[in-house]
């Protein structure tokens, strides 16, 4: 008997044992459960703010959070902005663009060579006058000419008379059914010759898209980290792609404008030295090179299909004069001997000489922030107010901060570059800063000028993030002038380009189509004024250029003095 209680009384301690085993476990399951939907909920607000934990500023960068495949997310914005960035988003939507023949074939593409265009009938007599309007009718062929069926197809066109070094910018219109429409106002008499340029094919465009849907993080980006005598290099970009290698987070806390750079194996976030550009991915396939040959398909000149000029005639009396009918083209204005003249009332002046430029900056504070693009302004100023003195701020080549000081007019210009991204060669993290920060620092005023000109260095990028970069710039426009409404607010806008396969991946003009589209809907009904230096640039006779030649600069720091001094100072 006493044996069988014995073992009756190691079974139940055996199963008391095993309850509470799996107690223990039970418990312990649950606590891990709990631990993972608190970081799978963690990861999930995490995500909401873009791949970032906001640090307190003493922190320092700290390691941002995995984020999924889709390694180029943005955080939800407030239901205004949201409402706003889908209003922009279909304002310039483009048409869509054919998918590529497989096999790859450039037969069924667009072929500038085959296209042609011709000059419509104009009024009675088919005369033609100074106040009245050419269309023009574009009709897009594939290279065994036959006609597209599609539109999509990017292309400019400008009105133009070399002997009076007259130009002016076309509107095209695309009917999605291969055919488009180019409008031009008569501003001049004499000579009119009209200029249609195929920039990209439909086909090309479908390319183009899908690097920036595919591959954001093109631009090769890479920050040195060093402390003491250990330095090494990773890799940064807004669009990071996730790999098992930590990340840190160096989104700015006052802006919100994200960067990110992987974690160095031996150093901590907190050692980043500086920022460099390093070179890009090449990124187009064998069969895509094809769309994008210079003389072919890639910004060619269009044929015409009867006579390419018409003769404009004195204008018919009791006609508006030519700056008051701005409205039929929605143009800036136009080229005239080599001067830039403003369609809608507002009047350019010019200021030839140093002189000029001084009166009319004298007791002026200008601030300049943006791309390369706006730095050719200041230097423009630079050279042309030769008692001015450089202020030694150990700036880096390229990235600035510049500043020059005439002390007998008491003139002060500033430039600045924009913040992260930047294609630049090396800027250290000390000199890295954000627009919308800086313009909060400044207290404006009448005497204050401040010029912005943002646009290069997004092309490459979702064009999302360019909007929400906007955003930012123009809530910190409207703060200072709210404090300061005396202040001038002037926006350089983008600009075409000189194109060749090298570049497409980087600045292709599709992308500064997008771009220079965000910059005008976002900017529009603000009491900010706009230098048109896209009008500017494919109006001139002078090849396309993101850096456009000294005399489209002269013409645009013209503009610019027009705007601060109204009655021009003699």
């Amino acid at each position: 008997m006493w044996l069988k209680g014995f073992i009756s009384n190691l079974v139940n301690m055996k199963l008391v044992k095993t309850c509470i085993i799996l107690l223990l476990l039970t418990v312990l399951f649950l606590t891990l459960r709990n631990m993972a939907l608190l970081q799978i909920k963690f990861e999930e607000n995490s995500i909401i703010f873009l791949k970032k934990v906001t640090s307190a500023p003493s922190t320092g960068p700290v390691l941002a959070p995995y984020m999924p495949d889709n390694f180029c997310t943005f955080k939800p914005l407030s239901s205004a902005d949201a409402k706003e960035e889908r209003l922009i988003l279909d304002s310039i939507a483009w048409p869509e663009t054919p998918p590529l023949p497989v096999p790859f074939s450039l037969n069924q593409t667009s072929h500038a060579a085959h296209s042609t265009f011709i000059i419509l009938p104009g009024g009675v007599g088919d005369e033609r006058h100074v106040g009245d309007q050419l269309e023009v009718m574009i009709k897009m062929y594939d290279f065994q000419g036959n006609p597209k069926k599609s539109g999509g197809d990017a292309i400019v066109a400008r009105l133009h008379n070399r002997a009076l070094e007259a130009g002016v910018a076309g509107r095209v219109v695309d009917h999605l059914n291969g055919s488009y429409s180019a409008v031009f106002p008569l501003l001049w008499e004499g000579s009119a010759q009209v200029e249609v340029t195929l920039v990209h094919s439909s086909e090309a465009v479908t390319v183009l898209r899908r690097l920036n849907r595919d591959h954001p993080d093109r631009v090769r980006f890479t920050s040195v980290f060093r402390s003491g005598s250990i330095s090494e290099s990773t890799i940064c970009n807004v669009c990071l792609r996730q790999t098992n290698q930590p990340q840190c987070n160096y989104t700015d806390l006052h802006t919100g404008d994200p960067w990110f750079c992987y974690k160095p194996k031996k150093l901590s976030c907190d050692t980043r030295m500086n920022h460099m550009k390093t070179g890009y991915n090449n990124v187009l396939k064998t069969e895509e090179l094809k769309l994008f040959q210079r003389n072919v398909n890639l910004k060619v000149f269009i044929p015409a299909s009867g006579p390419a000029s018409v003769t404009v005639l004195p204008r018919r009396k009791g006609r508006p004069a030519v700056n008051q009918d701005s409205g039929k083209s929605g143009l800036s204005g136009y080229y005239y001997q080599g001067v830039w003249r403003s369609l809608g009332g507002f009047n350019v002046h010019q200021f030839n000489n140093d002189s000029a430029i001084s009166q009319c900056l004298k007791g002026k504070v200008v601030h300049m922030y943006g791309d390369s693009t706006i730095r050719q302004w200041f230097e423009y100023l630079n050279a042309s107010l030769p008692e001015a003195k450089a202020v030694n701020l150990n700036s880096p080549m390229q990235a600035g901060p510049y500043m020059i000081w005439e002390n007998a007019n008491k003139i002060m210009v500033t430039y600045r570059i924009h913040g992260l991204p930047l294609r630049i060669s090396i800027i250290p993290t000390s000199k890295e800063c954000y627009v919308s920060k800086e313009l909060d620092t400044l207290v404006g005023g009448t005497n204050t000028v401040v010029v912005l000109g943002i646009w290069a260095h997004f092309s490459t990028f979702p064009i999302e993030l360019y909007i929400r970069r906007l955003q930012s710039i123009r809530r910190a426009v409207v703060r200072l002038l709210n404090r300061a409404p005396g202040t001038l607010v002037v926006i350089r806008t983008g600009t075409l380009q000189a194109m060749h396969v090298g570049n497409v991946i980087s600045n292709g003009d599709w992308f500064s189509f997008q771009v220079d589209k965000v910059l005008r809907a976002m900017f529009k009904g603000l009491n900010v004024q706009l230098v048109d230096a896209w009008d500017m640039v494919l109006a001139h006779h002078l090849p396309h250029n993101i850096h456009p030649k000294r005399p489209i600069i002269k013409n645009m720091v013209d503009v610019l003095l027009s705007y601060i001094c109204p009655q021009k100072k003699r």
